[in-house]
């Protein structure tokens, strides 16, 4: 159904008929003598019927017998693809690809993909809604159509109604279309010739057109280089190079000691790197074992341990290692109260500075085996001195 009015003019019957018709327009003076005639033209079964009205008129969708439009589906479905395609795209940058931690929260955040999501979900949903309703739905484009420029067309967009018996092929019989809707109450009657429906993407208009496209982007630029050329200082077509900016390894003023490259902020980590202490005190306040104490963490710590430590310590950490009397150096009994006392934070700073005779293993563990290792560490210190909870009796 168009919303359109259209003022009907009678064709004489001396008027000639036009050697093929797209459509035979009647017009009503009201819409109740409209959806009055409705019924009574379909039955004639003569074509197409379509109606052209000032203004939308309930029932009218069902007495033509038009079906629901499939576009609000179109829309719900395209819109929730993009929301999907947005989540996507975000999930994989911010989690897979390129991690980020903002705010201390995990990258995997969807929370914050939100609005990102809805803009996408309106984009997918506008053009489907457009594009769709234009080219799948009402087949446009269509230059020219036959009521456009009809007789009537004027009385259509103000009191009037029309009803319209559009031909479905050759065979189309305008005069039986015309008496049908005299029948039906129609107070006049126009014939409408069909309109040339040859393409109108030729090859001569595809060539204009880019030739069109073309100079204009020529002489969009030539107007843009000269503009700037004339008003170089013309805000915002400033040149980068005379914008103020902070040269490295240059004065700078802005800067109360007048260095242009400043010390980072005291206490400033990396990020992904626990402090760095200073000493066995300090890193006995400072750094704490960051890693849970779970059968993978053990399981590194023990590998680890087995390969850099058990040859001195030994496997239980009593400091009866592998090595002979030849080796001279004493190793430390981990299991002694001394070092069951240690914080985890001065083993883990032994293991990365070394202590005594035993040279740093920073070189060779990587920081989560060297937490695993004190973790291990832990675990033979209180196999070896087990408490009364550590006991488990086993129920009958």
């Amino acid at each position: 159904m168009h919303s359109l009015t259209m003022e009907t003019i009678t064709m004489p019957e001396t008027t000639p008929m036009p050697a093929r018709s797209f459509a035979v327009l009647g017009l009503f003076d009201t819409p109740n003598a409209l959806m009055k005639a409705i019924p009574q033209v379909r039955v004639a079964n003569l074509g197409t019927v379509e109606a052209y009205t000032p203004y939308p008129i309930h029932g009218m969708d069902e007495a033509l017998g038009l079906r629901r439009s499939p576009l609000g589906g179109m829309v719900l479905v395209m819109g929730i693809l993009g929301a999907l395609t947005a989540f996507g795209f975000q999930y994989w940058i911010s989690a897979i690809d390129y991690p980020i931690v903002t705010g201390g929260k995990p990258p995997s955040s969807w929370e914050a993909f939100i609005p990102i999501m809805f803009e996408v979900m309106v984009l997918f949903a506008t053009f489907t809604a457009g594009l769709g309703m234009l080219f799948l739905l009402n087949k446009l484009p269509f230059f020219g159509h036959p009521v456009l420029s009809s007789k009537a067309i004027t009385g259509i967009t103000r009191d009037r109604y029309g009803l319209a018996i559009e031909a479905e092929s050759e065979a189309f019989d305008s005069t039986a279309a015309a008496q049908a809707l005299k029948e039906a109450g129609a107070v006049e009657v126009e014939i409408l010739p069909a309109p040339d429906r040859s393409p109108f993407l030729t090859s001569d208009f595809i060539l204009r057109t880019l030739g069109g496209i073309f100079a204009a982007c020529v002489v969009s630029g030539i107007v843009m280089f000269l503009t700037i050329k004339w008003f170089p200082l013309l805000a915002p077509m400033k040149y980068m190079q005379d914008q103020p900016r902070l040269d490295a390894q240059r004065a700078s003023a802005f800067f109360k000691d007048g260095h242009g490259m400043q010390m980072p902020v005291a206490g400033t980590v990396a990020r992904g790197y626990l402090p760095t202490a200073t000493g066995t005190q300090e890193a006995a306040v400072a750094l704490v074992n960051p890693l849970p104490r779970t059968r993978e963490v053990f399981a590194v710590g023990r590998k680890a341990y087995a390969n850099r430590c058990e040859v001195c310590h030994g496997a239980i950490g009593n400091g009866v290692g592998s090595l002979t009397a030849a080796y001279g150096g004493k190793p430390a009994n981990l299991q002694a109260q001394q070092f069951r006392d240690y914080p985890d934070g001065k083993i883990y700073w032994a293991i990365v500075n070394g202590k005594n005779a035993m040279p740093s293993q920073a070189a060779d563990l990587t920081e989560t085996q060297r937490w695993s290792v004190v973790h291990y560490v832990r675990a033979l210190q209180r196999a070896q001195n087990a408490k009364d909870e550590d006991l488990k009796v086993a129920t009958p």
